[in-house]
């Protein structure tokens, strides 16, 4: 059986993103079920595992992946770290056209890359099986409750990138306070979703119908989280139909309105189609009896269905504010003002756990599928360049990116 090297590329992007792909012990945990593969580890100066953590682990460090056939990294890999005719895995975010990698792709055709982007990476059902969007919730729902504690003077929490790791995110959510008639409104039940209930399952939080919520009084703190249909409807008031809405969106109008006057904190965890109408509007938030105090927009899709989210935040600096009436940021300590916590790349806060939850799908739904049989053709469909230096069929759409035409 020939030995087939794997090698985890060391990040190049600036910012740095400290997150890997595997962790250590994962990568000892390939060589050990998988006894075909080597793994090797470029050296780096800045993943948050350090070089001598993956040498405790019997792997080896390099100064180069030459000699690997498959290569696993994080974000973009920077064109000069590209390598000709090997196959990497990244999140090359080109699949939506983003303008800013097109030369990126450009260049994994011209070295005939077979690249596997992880968020095309799905199963037979079309259920991405790979990502980062459960350490998104989690963080992003942290992050959430450190903006109302700093925004109503009532508490105050450790930072979640200045947290070692989960557990004393955990420990921190002890100092949260609540009033008691607190109400905390999701949207979106993907892994982001999942993620950020993670965190309110940890607080003295009651979760409610979004009927409850609407209609019902509480003495207690209380959240909702709402399904698409729950803040849309459609236009001619007619009974809403799922699939309707996600292949025709510009038949249904955003009811979420109807939640501005009894919600302390929004955080929008859904996915977002460009070509739905807005969720919260301007002109939502200028409501006398508006209520909202923070918006964590863990979603942050920028100038969207969102209109306080005005541009994303930085960790460090996570929090900017929203003044309604005028459209446009200001201190968000301003009495008038919503805070905004949008955060464009939250799980970079929890490195360490949010890598370790990756490697783990990895291991669990992709290294399977490269390394043995793939009945799904999961890596196949997940391929967008091959080997002959062209778009693979399910990305022809591409073409005309690539062109400059669009």
């Amino acid at each position: 059986m020939n030995t087939i090297t794997i090698g985890i590329i060391r990040e190049g992007k600036v910012p740095p993103d400290f997150r890997v792909p595997l962790t250590p012990k994962q990568c000892n945990e390939i060589q050990t079920r998988f006894p075909n593969v080597k793994v090797l580890v470029q050296t780096s100066p800045i993943r948050t595992f350090k070089d001598e953590e993956y040498q405790k682990e019997g792997i080896e460090i390099v100064e180069n992946l030459n000699d690997c056939d498959i290569i696993f990294g994080v974000k973009e890999v920077p064109i000069s770290y590209l390598i000709e005719n090997k196959t990497f895995f990244f999140f090359s975010h080109t699949i939506k056209k983003q303008p800013y990698n097109r030369e990126l792709l450009r260049a994994l055709l011209a070295k005939k890359i077979r690249l596997v982007d992880y968020e095309v990476i799905k199963d037979k059902n079309n259920k991405r099986l790979i990502g980062f969007g459960r350490y998104a919730g989690i963080v992003g729902c942290y992050n959430s409750f450190l903006t109302y504690g700093l925004k109503t003077k009532t508490f105050e929490l450790k930072p979640a990138h200045l947290c070692a790791n989960r557990q004393e995110v955990e420990e921190e959510l002890k100092k949260v306070i609540l009033q008691k008639d607190f109400r905390v409104l999701l949207t979106g039940f993907g892994r982001v979703g999942h993620g950020a209930r993670e965190i309110i399952k940890l607080l003295p939080i009651k979760e409610v119908s979004p009927e409850d919520y609407l209609t019902q009084s509480f003495d207690e703190p209380i959240f909702a989280q709402l399904e698409v249909e729950d803040y849309y409807g459609r236009k001619d008031d007619s009974q809403f139909m799922k699939s309707e809405f996600y292949s025709n969106p510009e038949l249904y109008k955003s009811t979420f309105k109807c939640y501005v006057s009894i919600t302390d904190m929004y955080i929008p965890c859904h996915f977002w189609n460009a070509k739905a109408p807005n969720i919260l509007s301007q002109e939502d938030l200028q409501e006398e009896n508006k209520r909202i105090k923070v918006i964590g927009d863990i979603s942050c899709d920028i100038a969207g269905p969102i209109a306080a989210t005005i541009r994303p935040s930085k960790i460090g600096d996570s929090i900017y504010g929203y003044n309604p009436i005028s459209g446009k940021e200001t201190d968000f300590m301003d009495r008038d003002a919503i805070a905004v916590m949008a955060v464009d790349n939250l799980p970079c806060e929890l490195p360490k756990d949010a890598s370790e939850d990756f490697g783990d799908e990895l291991l669990k739904h992709v290294l399977p599928a490269l390394f043995g049989e793939d009945p799904d053709n999961i890596i196949e469909r997940g391929a967008e360049t091959n080997f002959s230096g062209n778009l693979t069929d399910g990305f022809q759409y591409l073409q005309n990116y690539l062109e400059g035409k669009e």
